[in-house]
């Protein structure tokens, strides 16, 4: 009863943090302004994922939950060293470097406190000890999470939309797993978030910056290891899933800079949003799109966990054609899209 009663505490505290930090962010100038690349059309203030942070510390102050196996401390210094990086980033745009750098010391922090994989069981007898990848896996793992989501944070409620949708995944199964530690952090998170969305959804009166969704990323990322740790194979491949959208989405925008020879940490407009906007979807339309594509992760991830090892093993190969042939649609689709367009207004014009 005391976490429902917190997670509403959580979600109204964000409500009424949330305009007082869109003031903040004005004040001193921190805005994102519009360009080619961005869909916004005038400055919009930034560090909204202030609001989160701090409607999660107040949930958290009241619970106080505990774990006996990590430093709940790390994670709270961690976390506030992403927000750190962040509100920098939203006010100074500092380089790939820096926030590589400052993502780094977060997971460091966190892998001191005691969250890290040491191993798993794999799925035909046997244990794979990292022994002294233990530390590189989970700070890569950390810090790819942190960047998927930041990647996706390009339209109006999409990234705070998604990482509620994993949140509630992530935070459903460690019921399910008796990690009522991780469940707790996971469900004062997803309070604090959706209050925020309330003030990000398009049209949006705020946007997280790089202060929310680094967060957000971090915190997803950490959640997940809390609940996934030392087990199965298989079953380390259910935040994987859960984190289906960002993580593919991360890969193909890789993938794409690699191959064209672009700097593999700029920007573009390629990603699974743009080319669901030039496809002709409204802006509304497109977040709902990807929504609901997290959900299916998200339902896919829960179906993961009750399937059988060879079911579960199925279960990902589709996914995976699924997931290939989903991009080679979007993409074949919008390289012809304009073409189409073009042929559709003319067949109109000569219509009897």
């Amino acid at each position: 009863m005391l976490l429902y009663i917190t997670m509403f505490i959580c979600f109204i505290s964000s409500l009424i943090i949330t305009p007082f930090v869109k003031r903040l962010a004005l004040k001193y100038g921190v805005t994102d302004l519009p360009n080619k690349r961005k869909v916004h059309q005038k400055a919009m203030p930034l560090m909204g994922g202030l609001a989160i942070f701090i409607s999660f510390i107040i949930g958290f102050l009241i619970l106080r939950p505990t774990d006996s196996k990590v430093s709940v401390l790390s994670i709270i210094l961690g976390s506030l060293i992403i927000i750190i990086t962040g509100i920098l980033d939203d006010k100074y745009e500092l380089s790939p470097k820096l926030k590589l750098a400052g993502q780094v010391v977060a997971a460091i922090v966190v892998v001191l406190g005691g969250i890290e994989i040491d191993f798993i069981n794999l799925p035909f007898g046997g244990q794979l000890e990292f022994g002294i990848f233990t530390i590189p896996l989970t700070i890569i793992w950390i810090v790819g999470v942190t960047n998927a989501i930041n990647l996706i944070d390009g339209l109006d409620g999409l990234a705070a939309g998604v990482s509620s949708i994993a949140l509630i995944t992530i935070s459903g199964m460690a019921v399910l797993m008796g990690n009522f530690f991780a469940a707790t952090l996971g469900a004062i998170l997803l309070a604090s978030t959706l209050g925020f969305l309330l003030f990000n959804f398009h049209p949006a009166k705020i946007f997280m910056g790089d202060t929310g969704a680094l967060y957000l990323g971090y915190m997803i990322s950490v959640l997940s290891l809390l609940g996934f740790k030392n087990i199965t194979f298989i079953s380390l491949v259910i935040p994987v899933i859960i984190l289906g959208v960002p993580l593919s989405d991360t890969f193909f925008a890789l993938v794409r800079r690699f191959a064209n020879k672009q700097y593999i940490f700029g920007a573009d407009k390629s990603h699974l949003h743009h080319c669901l906007l030039r496809l002709g979807f409204s802006h509304r339309q497109t977040v709902l799109i990807i929504y609901a594509i997290a959900a299916m992760f998200g339902l896919a991830a829960i179906i993961f966990s009750m399937s059988t090892m060879w079911g579960s093993i199925i279960l990902v190969a589709v996914l995976l054609i699924a997931i290939e042939i989903f991009v080679e649609s979007i993409e074949l689709v919008g390289k012809n899209y304009k073409p189409l367009l073009n042929i559709m207004k003319s067949t109109k014009k000569t219509d009897p």
